[in-house]
């Protein structure tokens, strides 16, 4: 069995591949020579909202509040997101003993 950390930095990978393959609202992932860590400050809160059991239409306000806050963008319909937060939800952020 591997350790917390291990895990813990397993969860973290999968959030932000999810991120960098199926978010990317500024579109750069596309750029291979482009850093991956691009979207990792906002992995952490998606990685407490998820261990608190928040909804997928919730993690989809909170990318549309992400890119119309921090990023500058239009705020897009969260429907438009849900699909990521659906991916999002699929991932088991449980820590096991």
């Amino acid at each position: 069995m591997t350790d917390r950390k291990t895990q813990a930095k397993g969860i973290t990978d999968a959030i932000r591949q999810v991120l960098v393959q199926h978010w990317d609202p500024i579109g750069v992932m596309d750029d291979p020579e482009w850093p991956r860590d691009d979207y990792d400050s906002y992995i952490g809160e998606i990685y407490r909202y998820l261990a608190r059991g928040e909804s997928a239409a919730f993690l989809a306000r909170h990318l549309c509040f992400i890119e119309e806050t921090a990023m500058g963008l239009g705020r897009l319909p969260e429907v438009a997101r849900l699909p990521v937060a659906e991916r999002l939800k699929a991932i088991d952020v449980t820590l096991h003993e």
